[in-house]
């Protein structure tokens, strides 16, 4: 990693923090309609799970408990998740980032960086002091990480609380550390927006150790996840057909991006299979003449270097390529 990436910093304030997906931003300073863009810039698949049929009751009725059940046990099915791990569908992965802190006294917690800057925040909205150092109390690892793609070892995460964010794991159930979620302290976050490419049904999941699966659960509320998330979620964590299909398409598409990218000069540093993170001469440069052909890409304030590519729609692989 280079030294300007090493320096990397944790935006704690309160001013908004960086992110992926801030498309108007860019539709402000470049024109263009919203329909007319590409955005590249949030790793959400770009070919969605096909949305079931909804009825008018689902969407008149309070979320049916016996739905949410269903819920949690094609969770449980699908990602293979242990008995004594306990199961909470929410709205979001992110409903569930910001209050994981809450649920023991603060302390200190290790977050290395770069990394998903939401968790920092939660914990430092919550009192808690940061490091990048040795485990205290509290430790997150995302698995995946966002953006270089790392993969954790089970034997590195050994904090009182331990939270594993595998909000991009779908891509590769296989480095799933799932079975930790037995363990006491442990909680295993899973975001439906990614790899279903649904990230405006607001669905995620937080799979762990029961007391605190519980007592999230109470912060959360009833009716939590809407009708529709709840039925949409069931029928997509059932198709496992779907599922195996889209990881193969992932992958091919990942290595085409990979190749358009490098033979325009750029170093591939990282990621996964639905973004590619590359080190490049100027990432501005690079990002400005992308968002003059209206696609849109993420570049990092701790890195003049590093640039985050997701995945075009079928229909933008020719526009990317001519861009670059």
């Amino acid at each position: 990693m280079s030294a300007k990436t090493s320096e990397a910093r944790i935006e704690t304030g309160a001013t908004q923090r960086d992110h992926g997906g801030n498309l108007s931003a860019a539709i402000t300073r470049y024109g263009g309609a919203r329909a007319t863009w590409i955005d590249l810039s949030t790793g959400i698949n770009p070919t969605p799970y096909t949305l079931p049929f909804f009825t008018d009751t689902d969407w008149t009725a309070l979320p049916d408990s016996a739905a949410n059940e269903a819920l949690q046990q094609a969770a449980r099915q699908f990602w293979s998740v242990p008995d004594g791990a306990a199961v909470l569908p929410a709205p979001g992965a992110s409903a569930l980032i910001a209050l994981l802190p809450g649920l023991v006294p603060a302390a200190q917690v290790r977050i290395e960086t770069p990394t998903y800057n939401e968790h920092a925040a939660a914990f430092a909205h919550h009192g808690w002091s940061i490091s990048a150092a040795a485990a205290t109390a509290a430790q997150v690892a995302v698995h995946p990480n966002n953006p270089d793609g790392r993969l954790w070892r089970a034997a590195e995460l050994d904090a009182p609380f331990t939270i594993i964010d595998e909000s991009f794991c779908d891509i590769c159930p296989d480095q799933s550390l799932i079975h930790m979620a037995a363990r006491p302290g442990v909680v295993v976050l899973k975001s439906f927006g990614k790899f279903w490419g649904l990230a405006g049904m607001r669905l995620g999941f937080a799979i762990g150790d029961p007391a605190l699966i519980q007592a999230l659960a109470h912060i959360q509320g009833p009716w939590a996840v809407s009708g529709p998330a709840l039925k949409t979620g069931i029928k997509a964590l059932q198709d496992h057909h779907w599922a195996s299909q889209t990881r193969q398409s992932l992958a091919r598409d990942a290595i085409r991006l990979d190749q358009l990218a490098t033979k325009r000069g750029a170093r591939l540093v990282g990621g996964t299979d639905l973004f590619r993170l590359y080190e490049v001469d100027e990432a501005a440069a690079w990002q400005d003449r992308l968002a003059k052909a209206h696609i849109w890409s993420r570049t990092f304030p701790y890195s003049e270097t590093y640039i985050r590519l997701g995945l075009p729609p079928a229909s933008g692989w020719d526009r990317l390529e001519a861009a670059l």
